[in-house]
């Protein structure tokens, strides 16, 4: 599928991507979820069904798979 962003000359590839999201003032990473990704400007496309999965992990958030450090720019 053709890039969806004016002037791009990219094609749509399926790919997994570490999804970022601040729900509540938290920071939520969630990793290798399906999306497609322009091959030139990396625009990303997440299907209805994939945000409707997100969405129901971040309804019922448990303990996290791994944690990482956070850093502040300042």
């Amino acid at each position: 599928m053709n890039c969806t962003i004016a002037g791009c000359p990219g094609q749509y590839e399926p790919r997994r991507v570490l999804h970022t999201v601040r729900p509540a003032g938290r920071v939520v990473v969630i990793d290798h979820v399906p999306a497609d990704v322009c091959s030139v400007c990396g625009d990303v496309l997440l299907a209805p069904e994939t945000v409707r999965r997100i969405e129901e992990l971040l309804e019922n958030l448990g303990q996290p798979d791994r944690t990482v450090p956070l850093f502040e720019y300042a």
